[in-house]
């Protein structure tokens, strides 16, 4: 049975030359996904009945809701969802003010290796369908507040292009939800490969995880680094404009006595030389058995501070939900359950 939910319109235009339907009520069944939410078929009261009853014998809308909710003391929520393969996944729900953001998962588990990281520690299960990917979306109870989306949750999402694109398609596409794609980023450890594909066919936000600008120290603890070294990265970035809407960031996970000595600012200026971005700073959150140690505030801030002096725009993040395992780095679904 196929899944109404992550079709585009040429998908549903398709859909509906299949069930003998009219070209138009492509467009109708989108409204009544992406824009309505509508839980059932039969929702679609401008659809025939015979049409109605044609999708309901083919298709599914291929929703489930979350199976568990954590709520941190900081009001970062944690939401647990099984996807269509059976596979669990964690997004996490961030308010903040009127701000209101939800961090998305693009794969069960994750295939990168880094070493920081709780969800590499599971491995890849499998890649996300687009239906998987919009149902933490659409079936998190606080959908209609959230006012960003980060492409930051399990999995890399430069390795799901043939489910991220679609995706984002519908997020931004008139006839789909019409979300601005300043409201968006994705973020990404650097699959060069097919970064210049995502950055022609998207006009959402980049995040790129950095954490350390010498390749052989970044390789220890990004085996991505290998195949395909930052350097290469930051060139790609060179060739593309970011002065105007669309902003490029590093995110940099501050190791104490790893990568916050004055040789890797100096390298890190090096690297992002002729780059418009901005770093954030990312205070390293401790997984089990792992060696290493987020550095004292005042040097976080000392570091931000010399790399803002230098003239790159630096931040650090304010981690959230920390204690119900949601923040930055420690999305996993190894022990749970379901």
């Amino acid at each position: 049975m196929k899944t109404l939910y992550g079709m585009t319109l040429g998908e549903l235009q398709q859909l509906c030359a299949e069930l003998s339907l009219p070209k138009f009520a492509a467009k109708q069944i989108a409204r009544w996904l992406y824009i309505r939410h509508v839980r059932s078929i039969d929702e679609m009261t401008d659809i025939s009945v015979m049409g109605r009853t044609r999708l309901k014998e083919q298709c599914s809308l291929g929703l489930s809701a979350p199976l568990r909710e954590s709520k941190s003391v900081d009001g970062t929520k944690k939401y647990l969802f099984r996807t269509s393969e059976g596979a669990l996944i964690e997004s996490a729900y961030i308010p903040d003010g009127e701000r209101a953001t939800l961090c998305v998962s693009s794969q069960a588990g994750c295939r990168m290796g880094c070493r920081f990281c709780a969800t590499a520690r599971q491995g890849l299960q499998h890649s996300l369908s687009v239906a998987d990917i919009l149902n933490q979306i659409i079936s998190l109870p606080e959908c209609d507040r959230l006012t960003n989306l980060v492409f930051m949750g399990m999995g890399e999402p430069l390795d799901n292009m043939e489910s991220l694109l679609p995706a984002l398609e519908i997020l931004t596409s008139e006839w789909g939800f019409g979300w601005s794609p300043t409201r968006i980023t994705v973020s990404t450890a650097g699959v060069a490969k097919n970064l210049a594909e995502f950055l022609d066919n998207t006009k959402v936000h980049l995040a790129v995880s950095l954490h350390n600008p010498f390749h052989e120290e970044r390789a220890e603890i990004m085996p991505i680094e290998r195949a395909y070294p930052i350097a290469e990265v930051a060139d790609i970035l060179r060739r593309y404009d970011f002065s105007h809407q669309r902003r490029v960031s590093f995110e940099y996970i501050v190791m104490s006595g790893m990568n916050d000595s004055p040789r890797h600012i100096k390298e890190l200026c090096r690297l992002l030389n002729g780059i418009k971005c901005r770093i954030n700073l990312i205070r390293f959150h401790k997984i089990p058995d792992s060696p290493y140690f987020s550095p004292e505030p005042a040097k976080m801030e000392a570091f931000r501070n010399t790399l803002t002096d230098k003239g790159i725009m630096t931040t650090i993040r304010a981690s959230r939900g920390e204690d119900i395992e949601a923040a930055c780095g420690l999305l996993s679904t190894k022990e749970s359950k379901g």
